[in-house]
This record gives structure tokens, C-alpha cells and sequence, in this order.
């Protein structure tokens, strides 16, 4: 079999103790674990052994709503915890997720550059907007912006950090004691910023990163979302629910990069897949839903109302949704009402059913079944045109992952699909991108 063949990229998703809106209430879960350090450099570790390119942190800035009863129970903020998985770990990536609306550049462009040199060159940014009035209120403000005014901002934020990053030029730090040299002043570069969003001087005050660049991931399927990745994104994480659908927004991105001058290959699309696994298919079916019946109904209703934007409090349970909003009227996350509208109007879901539906991974396939299941599952997306790999989001933690890890992740390899081990040692070695050149650097003619 020739090494050149395309192979498999995996992400696991890190989710407190699952993916499962449930997956604390379940017996083989430890809601402890929640805020355990070790917890999490255990699931890392194991993510490791098993080769995949990276881990990775959602996060957000809002608060829960204590009108929607029992408040859900965020993992720790990003930087601090995959600082901490940095020295637990050697060779997988570490991605987080911050948000461009309620950020500065030259702060995030400095913790990202820290990041990237304490792990060795294994840091990689989760860009999001931020949808939601909720965590604008918490910065000062009393709404969000509009869509395509956050998507606006989140271009230059992105100019901004790259320059920073790029505003100590490779060989800029001198080091010669004998001369007392420090850094090469003609290496450090100002960048002078000055945009509608952005005034930044620079340079920064970190030496560039091994990368030259965290890996930059993105993580909207809306028009606004896709342009931005075509444009910026060296990986996507997404949600589809449908393989049609699936190669739709696989090819639509790719064509949107090469339009823009950009390697289609340059591009990692990682739908996300919660593997709910069993020795048969009805263990895998029992396990699901024995989760779903563990659903707090009345939180995962008001969850859903604010996706929708329609009030569903007193909707009857076995009945279809009522008339939604047309997507225009949406200010939030744009793709996630799309996927929701679309699944409960395509399967004629129940309030009931959809809520079941969302309450397993909010949206991304819920797929229960066997090891090879799983594994035809992924190879058939990955073959079709649909996926370079996937976000893997085990419902129950760590079990879930143990599982993936030792029954599916040798499937996928004894099919040629997947690395038995790393090739390189920082995370664009592991998705195949090239350290990108530095702006600032004037190449010989």
C-alpha cells in the first residue's frame, strides 16, 4: 500500500464527561470529573496513544440562565487547561476556541504565540464570533452586533493577529552575549494598524512561534461562515447530517478557496460524529436511549427557544415544531438554525423527538452502533467527498473514547485509512499544512 494515500484526520472533542446533554446523570459517568484537571490529561493521553492530530476546547462567554433551571457546568477556560495539557502531553495538537467579538488581538495574539512555544509548536485557534445577546451583555454592551458586521470584525481581528505573529521575523532574537546583542532591531516590525474595528502598533512582545502561525480552524457553515473559512481557515470543524448534505459544504468550500487563489488541499473539513458504541447494534441503540431518557425536558426546551427564536415553553411535547422565523431574522448562529429547522422538518420530528435528537450532540450525527459500523460509517463520508476527517464527540466520557480508541481506531488503520503513529512533531505536521511564510521577510531575488 503506498504511503502517499490520503489519510484519515481525527479530532477529539473534548466535553466535560461527554457529549451528551445527559452524560453526567449516567451511571458510568463522574459529574466530578467536571472540574478534574486529571480527568482531562487522561482523555488527552489516551487521544495521544491513539494518534489522532488533535484535542480540542469549545468555549463561551455567557452565563447560563437561571430561568432555564438547572445551569449546565462549562469546562475551564481554554488557555489555562491546554496549558496545562501541553506539559502533559508530546505530540497532539491543542485547539481552543476564542471568540473575536469580546477579545483584543494583541492579547490573544500573544497567548496563542505562548501557547504555541510551551507546547512546541502544537497550538491551534478555534476562531468563533460569538452568537447570542447573553455574553454581549457581559462586555459592556447591551446586544450583540450584527452577523455580518461579527464576520466583518473577525477578518481584521484575524489580519491583526497574523501580523503580530509574523512582527518578529524568524531569526529576529540575536542572543550574542559576547556583543550584548539582543534581537535584531531591523527584524521587529511595528504594524501600524489602523482599521474600523483595530488600532494596534505592535510589534508583538513574544518572539514568533514554532509554527510561525497557530493552525487557524473555523468552525460556521452560514454563507457569512463559509466565506470566511475559504478565505482563513486551515481547518473546519462542521455540522452536517446528511452525507448530500456532507459533500454539498465539502465542495462548496473547497471551490470557495480555489476561487480565491487558495489550495483546496490546504483546507481540513472535520464534520462532527458522537459514536455511540456497543458490541451490537442493539447494545449501542440501548445505550442511546438510556441517555435520552435522562434529558431534563424543560432545559433542553428553553435551550432550543433560543436557537429558534421562537418560545416553546408551553409547545406541546408530541407535536411539530410551530412556525419558525425565516432564517433573515436570525441574528445568532445562523448555520446551527438551518441544521435544526431542516432535521425536524426532513425526519417530521415531534418537540419530543427533536429535543432526543439535539440532546446527543446539539445538532451533529448521532450515530449508534458497532466498532465496524462506526468505522464504515466514517470511511464511506471520507471516501465520498464529504470529509478529510472527523470531530470525534464520545457521548459519555471517558468510556466513550476508551471505546473509539480500541475497537475503531484499529479498523480505520487496518484499512489503510489511518496513521499508526505521528510523522511529526508539531500540529500542521499532523494535518499536512507548511509553516507559512512571514509577511515581514524579504526574500532574496
Amino acid at each position: 500500500m503506498s504511503s502517499s494515500r490520503r489519510q484519515l484526520h481525527l479530532n477529539l472533542f473534548l466535553m466535560g464527561v461527554g457529549h451528551h446533554e445527559a452524560a453526567w446523570r449516567h451511571p458510568r459517568t463522574d459529574p466530578a470529573n467536571l472540574s478534574s484537571l486529571a480527568h482531562f490529561q487522561r482523555l488527552a493521553a489516551t487521544a495521544e496513544a491513539a494518534a489522532f492530530d488533535s484535542v480540542f476546547l469549545a468555549d463561551g462567554v455567557e452565563g447560563p440562565d437561571p430561568r432555564q433551571g438547572n445551569a449546565w457546568i462549562s469546562h475551564f477556560e481554554p488557555f489555562t487547561l491546554l496549558s496545562a495539557l501541553a506539559v502533559s502531553t508530546e505530540r497532539i495538537g491543542l485547539i481552543g476556541t476564542v471568540s473575536t467579538g469580546f477579545t483584543e488581538p494583541y492579547n490573544l495574539a500573544r497567548q496563542f504565540a505562548s501557547l504555541d512555544h510551551l507546547s512546541n509548536g502544537r497550538a491551534g485557534w478555534n476562531i468563533v464570533t460569538s452568537a447570542g445577546d447573553r455574553a454581549a451583555r457581559n462586555f459592556n454592551r447591551t446586544a450583540n452586533q450584527e452577523h455580518a458586521v461579527r464576520y466583518q470584525r473577525a477578518a481584521e481581528y484575524l489580519d491583526v493577529v497574523e501580523s503580530l505573529w509574523d512582527s518578529w521575523e524568524d531569526d529576529a532574537l540575536v542572543l550574542d552575549r559576547a556583543n550584548g546583542v539582543l534581537t535584531d532591531p531591523a527584524k521587529l516590525h511595528e504594524i501600524n494598524h489602523s482599521g474600523e474595528h483595530f488600532q494596534v502598533l505592535g510589534p508583538l512582545n513574544i518572539p514568533r512561534g514554532p509554527q510561525g502561525r497557530p493552525l487557524l480552524v473555523q468552525a460556521g457553515s452560514s454563507q457569512d461562515g463559509r466565506g470566511f473559512a475559504a478565505a482563513h481557515a486551515e481547518a473546519v470543524f462542521t455540522a452536517q447530517q446528511t452525507i448530500a448534505e456532507g459533500q454539498e459544504f465539502y465542495s462548496d468550500l473547497k471551490r470557495r478557496a480555489a476561487a480565491l487563489g487558495r489550495d483546496p488541499q490546504g483546507i481540513v473539513v472535520l464534520p462532527g460524529i458522537v459514536p455511540v458504541l456497543g458490541s451490537t447494534e442493539a447494545e449501542a441503540k440501548a445505550l442511546d436511549q438510556e441517555l435520552d431518557e435522562l434529558i431534563n425536558p424543560a432545559r433542553a426546551i428553553a435551550t432550543l427557544s433560543t436557537l429558534l427564536n421562537v418560545d416553546l415553553t408551553d409547545h406541546p411535547l408530541d407535536a411539530p415544531l410551530p412556525p419558525l422565523p425565516p432564517l433573515t431574522e436570525i441574528n445568532g448562529a445562523k448555520s446551527r438554525f438551518a441544521l435544526i429547522r431542516d432535521l425536524a422538518e426532513r425526519d417530521g420530528l415531534t418537540l419530543r423527538q427533536l429535543v432526543g435528537r439535539l440532546g446527543g450532540g446539539r445538532g451533529h450525527q448521532v450515530l449508534p452502533g458497532t466498532p465496524e459500523q462506526i468505522a464504515d460509517h466514517i470511511e464511506h463520508w471520507f471516501t465520498h467527498g464529504a470529509a478529510d476527517g472527523f470531530n470525534i464527540m464520545p457521548p459519555i466520557l471517558p468510556e466513550g473514547l476508551d471505546l473509539f480508541a480500541e475497537h475503531v481506531v484499529p479498523l480505520l488503520r487496518e484499512r489503510g485509512l489511518f496513521r499508526s503513529g505521528y510523522s511529526g512533531s508539531t500540529l500542521r505536521d499532523h494535518y499536512g499544512l507548511a509553516r507559512p511564510a512571514n509577511r515581514y521577510t524579504t526574500v532574496p531575488a
